[in-house]
């Protein structure tokens, strides 16, 4: 990961997951991993953003399913709730109050041009006033727990400048002697690993081309036997810089398996049968306890809800005290007039 400034003891994390599917071997390399890591690094807040997916209308009992399950992957693949709190979104209802106070600090136009608005229309959607609001709520999520570093993506970079514009704006208008949110800045994810998807290209629901994280075996098999591969004689060297399998392979394997497969490769005889076998014992193995803690969370869905309920608690605790102050500052205190 790369930032222009190294994480401070002050700095909170805050970042959000939107809950439209099965997490991936994608999700997981481009991103998830990389909130594990830093929930050593300080103060947490990562959230279920169930009102963002409101914007693609899922049916409810979608909704519900894939909120839950998101909840239980990021605690099987080591999320620890005593060091970040993980909730859903719509538990903390003031971030939808922020929201709108923020609203009025933007002009209209910031929001007309945001990336995902542009797509939509580019394809001839009718995006709907969720979308086009997007990044406000976007600024509200990290805002409302004071956060100051947010990991994400490079596509997601013009959103953390307009949560950044937002707190100067407030601040420019509401507390100019004494800036009250401080400015977000991105922890942008630029070394990640690109992942291949099952046709080569960057693994993205988009593109129907991944392999769920918690792949039943049989599916799994059969999605990784089924990756195109060079019909390079079995004899002959293949080229692993240029294989998805061995893509995918330098992924999960660790330095020293990764170093002989690729001289496997290099020698010759050993084949694409071959590498696709040793590709599916290494995604086994790699995700092997974290599939076995999430059998336990899903035998225990109790312990799920609790957990995310603490966290919604801790964070609806930072959220009331954020508002009181937000609405004092904005005159939303009409009561000491």
């Amino acid at each position: 990961m790369s930032d222009p400034q190294p994480l401070k003891s002050t700095d909170i994390i805050s970042s959000g997951v939107k809950p439209t599917g099965i997490l991936h071997y994608g999700n997981y390399f481009g991103a998830i991993r990389q909130y594990i890591e830093l929930q050593d690094a300080g103060e947490a807040f990562y959230f279920i953003v169930d009102y963002h997916a409101l914007t693609m209308t899922p049916p409810p009992a979608e909704l519900r399913a894939n909120t839950f399950r998101i909840a239980v992957d990021f605690l099987a693949l080591g999320l620890d709730p005593d060091k970040a709190s993980l909730f859903v979104q719509s538990d903390v209802p003031e971030v939808t109050e922020l929201a709108w106070i923020f609203s009025n600090c933007l002009a209209a136009g910031d929001l007309e041009r945001g990336v995902s608005y542009k797509d939509a229309k580019q394809r001839g959607q009718t995006p709907n006033a969720g979308l086009l609001n997007y990044p406000i709520l976007q600024a509200a999520d990290i805002l409302i727990y004071r956060g100051s570093v947010v990991p994400v993506g490079k596509d997601q970079s013009q959103n953390i400048e307009i949560a950044t514009r937002i707190a100067n704006r407030f601040n420019h208008r509401y507390s100019a002697d004494e800036p009250y949110f401080v400015p977000p800045r991105g922890w942008i994810l630029e070394d990640v690993a690109v992942v291949p998807g099952l046709d080569g290209q960057k693994m993205s629901k988009s593109y129907d081309n991944t392999i769920a994280i918690f792949e039943e075996p049989e599916v799994l098999r059969k999605k990784v036997m089924s990756i195109p591969t060079a019909s390079t004689p079995l004899a002959e060297p293949m080229d692993p810089d240029n294989d998805h399998v061995f893509g995918l392979i330098s992924l999960v394997g660790d330095d020293e398996t990764v170093a002989s497969i690729r001289e496997s490769y290099l020698k010759g005889g050993f084949g694409f049968k071959r590498a696709k076998e040793t590709l599916i014992e290494l995604l086994e193995g790699y995700f092997g306890e974290a599939r076995e803690r999430r059998k336990e969370l899903m035998a225990n869905p109790e312990v799920v809800r609790d957990v995310m309920a603490a966290g919604a608690e801790k964070a609806r605790a930072r959220a009331t005290e954020t508002m009181r102050d937000v609405r004092e500052l904005v005159g939303l205190d009409w009561r000491n007039a």
